[in-house]
């Protein structure tokens, strides 16, 4: 099978690196606009080759859209055009899903396309990102499955059992909701707190020398690449707002029992959180 790779970063050159070990396919095209991520891509055999967009489409079976999430909506109409009539499949790895579903929707070739998440990520971007195993034993949510047809789900299917994942279906909307209380939440209070201490460390030279451990893992996200956050945060806008807005509640009630040193409320609150151990665990 020979597959294209629409956008060569962390997702989808760490694809290329278990797609190709695992026996999944025996050609790898990528297409990326930055010169610079072409050339590592083949340096680092992350693809076989690199070439336009058409080309890429009309030489695989298999398309993955792996740029980012604003831009894969003005993509797929186009590429559903050009596979019209053909066995081809398109995916998506993107981390919203109501607005692709919503630009695919009404697409006569909207069964070639399967929706797919990997909850997989480090906070590096780019080829040299790439890594093996980064979706193993990751969750894989698969959107809409019955609006796809049923040969192109099960190949997308198939790619994601290679990949050691485990698969969850749900709707769009669904999705979007979810993720934006798990995964884009987390993004925003670290890049905040990012942005909190580096305001302080101007005033005072030593407070990132005294960060530990406990600072670091909760900023690590802060290092993510804006060119891929912003449009997520801006297309997921509608859920995000409504977690940001129980987020601050949250911290207000931290603050007033901290202002009124109510030690019993912050014992509650903080015995209210630890319940998430539950899930965790």
């Amino acid at each position: 099978m020979t597959i294209a790779v629409i956008g060569i970063g962390l997702i989808g050159g760490s694809l290329t690196v278990d797609l190709r070990k695992r026996g999944y396919t025996d050609k790898i095209i990528g297409v990326d606009t930055n010169i610079h991520h072409q050339n590592i891509a083949l340096l680092c055999g992350l693809v076989d080759e690199n070439d336009t967009l058409d080309n890429a489409i009309d030489k695989s079976d298999l398309i993955i859209l792996s740029t980012p999430v604003n831009t894969n909506c003005i993509m797929l109409p186009g590429i559903l055009d050009r596979i019209a009539g053909t066995s081809k499949v398109v995916t998506d790895m993107g981390s919203t899903k109501a607005s692709i579903a919503m630009a695919s929707k009404n697409h006569p070739g909207r069964g070639r396309y399967v929706a797919v998440h990997p909850m997989a990520g480090t906070e590096y971007s780019g080829p040299l990102a790439a890594i093996g195993k980064l979706f193993d034993y990751k969750t894989a949510i698969i959107c809409d499955r019955e609006l796809s047809d049923p040969d192109a789900l099960n190949r997308v299917e198939n790619m994601l059992d290679l990949l050691n994942m485990h698969k969850v279906y749900m709707n769009s909307s669904e999705h979007d909701v979810h993720v934006a209380y798990i995964s884009h939440i987390s993004h925003i209070t670290s890049f905040s707190l990012a942005l909190c201490v580096l305001e302080k460390e101007q005033e005072e030279q030593n407070i990132l020398t005294l960060a530990g451990g406990g600072f670091e893992s909760t900023v690590r996200l802060a290092k993510s690449n804006g060119e891929t956050w912003a449009p997520i945060f801006l297309e997921n806008a509608q859920y995000i707002l409504e977690v940001m807005d129980t987020f601050v509640e949250k911290m207000d009630s931290f603050r007033k029992m901290i202002s009124d040193k109510d030690i019993n409320g912050l014992k509650a609150l903080m015995e209210e959180a630890n319940k998430i151990r539950k899930i965790l665990n």
